[in-house]
């Protein structure tokens, strides 16, 4: 009986060096330039560039921004999550089809969407200030994360299906009690991932938050929009500077992700 036959081991070999070549190129040395510019003229400069007055105010409205839109992007995701794998109802593959809008649409178009509706001259213009403020940019920036938390837990309820949750409720749960002590728990690292992947996306966004926020100085800035105006200014040692906040919240964000799929994975075993 012939052995099976694999792949050529210069196949392999070129196959790897393609990936290692591919990942130093686009990956390390982009980081490892960040951080060289960063600390360039040494550790004072670093620490000046991101204590700022305008530092400071960007990264708390980075920080305010995600700690709003996360929850309300979880609370929508299990909803829809919960419709769309438990109910047959009119408008579900168009609910599925919108949840991934924004995965389509540039974030510079979703943007001059909520100008359009909330801005001086917009549909739903109102006495409260939305856009070129806060309000706005929570918005754009729950708009562009709707689809990581509940595209990771559609698949997943769907793949338990209902007999737990129907089990519960023969045996005297109120619907309430069977999503907290059933269906809840069971979503819990699906869940944590899309939480931890909508984060990421509302941190580093900034087509749709750069069109609403109106660059106002330490009111409006996120830190991305606050790296661009440094580099703009031509103080490229302290826009890199501030861009390493955005690349080690990155790298957290992956260490997170790996240590959430490893725990998921050993409660499968």
């Amino acid at each position: 009986m012939k052995r099976a036959v694999g792949e050529a081991p210069w196949v392999r070999r070129s196959l790897i060096a393609i990936a290692v070549v591919f990942f130093m190129l686009f990956m390390v040395v982009p980081l490892g330039v960040v951080f060289a510019t960063a600390f360039r003229d040494g550790i004072a400069p670093y620490l000046a560039a991101i204590t700022t007055p305008d530092a400071r105010s960007a990264i708390k409205l980075t920080l305010l921004v995600a700690v709003i839109a996360v929850p309300l992007n979880i609370g929508f995701g299990i909803a829809a999550a919960w419709s769309i794998a438990r109910f047959a109802f009119p408008g579900r593959r168009a609910l599925l089809t919108l949840i991934d809008l924004p995965f389509a649409v540039s974030p510079v178009v979703v943007g001059m969407m909520f100008i359009l509706l909330f801005g001086a001259h917009g549909y739903l213009h109102s006495s409260h200030k939305i856009v070129f403020a806060v309000p706005g940019i929570v918005l754009a920036t729950t708009f562009v994360t709707i689809p990581f938390v509940a595209r990771e837990l559609i698949p997943a309820l769907e793949a338990r299906g209902p007999e737990q949750e129907l089990a519960a409720l023969t045996l005297g749960a109120s619907p309430w009690q069977t999503f907290w002590r059933v269906t809840l728990p069971g979503l819990r690292w699906p869940l944590a991932y899309g939480a931890i992947l909508c984060t990421a996306r509302a941190i580093g966004e900034f087509g749709a938050v750069s069109v609403v926020s109106g660059h106002i100085r330490g009111e409006t800035n996120t830190v991305p929009l606050h790296v661009e105006i440094l580099y703009n200014d031509f103080q490229y040692q302290a826009a890199f500077a501030v861009a390493t906040i955005l690349v080690v919240l990155a790298l957290a964000t992956v260490l997170l992700q790996r240590v959430v799929e490893w725990r998921a994975e050993r409660n499968r075993i």
